[in-house]
């Protein structure tokens, strides 16, 4: 009686924590772009007139870029472009890049108390 119960339990307890690990993924956009998670952040890659901008959330709730800084890297089949992502306002903005379906998309962080950071997108 003993060994089942226990397995009971035991299995209750691997079902909560399925759901708690699914709990952090799947985040939809909220800018029209393509989300990404990395170090328990949230990244959103969004086309722009200019180039890019990527919206950083924490746990769902937006993050002021303050202090970070990086590279945009574009890769579309051989094609390679980079861009320097600056904070701007409420995003990170990289001037100059083109973002269309297929490429590949690698953001290369540091936040202000230089953690290395590396996002990784596919552009839909």
């Amino acid at each position: 009686m003993k060994k089942k119960l226990l397995a009971v339990v035991a299995l209750g307890l691997s079902v909560l924590s399925f759901n708690a690990a699914m709990a952090h993924g799947g985040a939809k956009a909220k800018h029209g772009g393509v989300v990404a998670t990395a170090s328990d952040l949230g990244f959103e890659l969004v086309g722009t007139p200019t180039g890019a901008a990527v919206y950083v959330e924490d746990h769902g709730k937006p993050m002021a870029p303050t202090g970070m800084t990086g590279k945009l890297t574009v890769l579309n089949g051989t094609e390679k472009s980079e861009a320097d992502l600056a904070a701007a306002g409420d995003k990170l903005e990289a001037k100059g890049v083109k973002l269309a379906a297929g490429p590949k998309v690698v953001a290369a962080l540091t936040t202000a108390d230089k953690k290395v950071i590396t996002v990784r997108f596919t552009v839909r």
